[in-house]
């Protein structure tokens, strides 16, 4: 299953000056210097860092939206250059030049992604509308569990919001809090002597960028905090690392759905989490479809097509501002009480209280 993709970097090197051609250049030490010549992506989504020195301040981009950079250039002396590539997923190699650039002066890297052709191939179906420009690149239809596609978190503890439950894992073909019948996933949070069980699922796989959705019924009952939301792949701190909640509910507030993002400038913290949410009266008799869509300049949140949130990038480069530019996984989970979903008690006499997926897709730019 594991399976490499290689991204070859060569280097066009070009000596000349930094003052945009106001000067004499010089002829014989190199204006921008780059510490890696060679960098190894698996098939997932994935970033490297390298070390750009240079003489001179300098910008980069690539042109390529599977290939992008943080930050987007940088001064004089060392600067850390984060270089991200999506999944590939095409069934072809594909390439991009990272042009380094200051004035009239410029310098390439060039950049080759190789699929292995064992790998699949990008999902095409006639029958899943896509949103403009995008592609379907992975789904989850839910004709069963597929743990080959998602992993289980597991254990009480609170889970940073003194939730109540605690989360058992998934078994594929078996009767537990994560089952699938007629084609829906339903997560269940249900009592068990003096406890309540629950699931929080999460995907294997992780994109940069994309258009994110899910079909969901959301539970009934005082207590119940269902989510569909985004974490990083390579998560260390909370909420330095960023957070993508795509969809969220709390029975207490019945029908009012929400869509946030978490960062250090950005929290409920502090103050100043930005968020939005929107009343769908029949979220807990009917499915909606509730998505986000993630570029490198804002978030989008969606209720059934309909924008009702928006997070821009201030494009300042400042980590704490902006750390969505790294592979992040998807994530349903059902969790019981907590600092917001018992922030009014919960109510035992709903259980079992069942949250239904019917899909959950994601889509790339063409």
């Amino acid at each position: 299953m594991k399976k490499l993709f290689f991204i070859i970097a060569s280097f066009a090197l070009t000596t000349c000056g930094c003052n945009g051609g106001s000067g004499p250049e010089p002829s014989d030490n190199p204006l921008i210097e780059i510490s890696e010549t060679d960098l190894d992506f698996s098939y997932a989504a994935e970033s490297r860092s390298l070390t750009v020195t240079s003489n001179c301040e300098w910008g980069v981009s690539s042109g390529e939206s599977w290939c992008s950079t943080f930050p987007t250039g940088g001064l004089e002396g060392k600067t850390t250059l984060t270089v991200n590539a999506t999944e590939n997923r095409t069934g072809e190699n594909r390439t991009c030049v990272l042009t380094f650039q200051s004035g009239s002066y410029k310098k390439e890297l060039s950049i080759l992604q190789h699929l292995n052709p064992a790998d699949t191939v990008t999902i095409v179906d006639p029958n899943v509308e896509a949103p403009d420009g995008y592609k379907l690149v992975w789904r989850d239809e839910f004709e069963r569990l597929d743990l080959s596609e998602w992993w289980f978190e597991t254990g009480a503890g609170g889970w940073g919001n003194n939730e109540i439950q605690r989360y058992i894992p998934g078994h594929e073909g078996k009767d537990t809090c994560a089952m699938v019948t007629d084609g829906v996933l339903k997560i269940i949070a249900r009592q068990s002597g003096n406890e309540v069980l629950s699931v929080r699922m999460n995907t294997h796989r992780s994109w940069t960028y994309g258009y994110f959705e899910a079909r969901l019924k959301l539970p009934v009952g005082k207590g119940t905090w269902p989510a569909f939301w985004m974490m990083p792949k390579n998560f260390k701190t909370w909420p330095g690392d960023g957070e993508i909640d795509i969809m969220e509910h709390v029975g207490y507030r019945p029908n009012w759905v929400s869509s946030s993002i978490h960062c250090n400038s950005y929290n409920h913290m502090i103050g100043t989490q930005r968020t939005a949410e929107k009343f769908i009266p029949d979220s807990q008799t009917a499915f909606h479809t509730y998505a986000v869509e993630w570029t490198k300049d804002a978030i989008y949140g969606y209720i059934d097509g309909v924008r009702y949130f928006t997070f821009n990038n201030d494009q300042k480069g400042i980590y704490d501002n902006w750390p969505f530019y790294k592979p992040f996984y998807l994530k349903l989970n059902l969790a019981w009480g907590g600092n917001w979903g018992g922030a009014e008690g919960v109510d035992p006499t709903v259980l079992p209280a069942t949250y239904y997926i019917d899909y959950v897709r994601v889509f790339q730019k063409k």
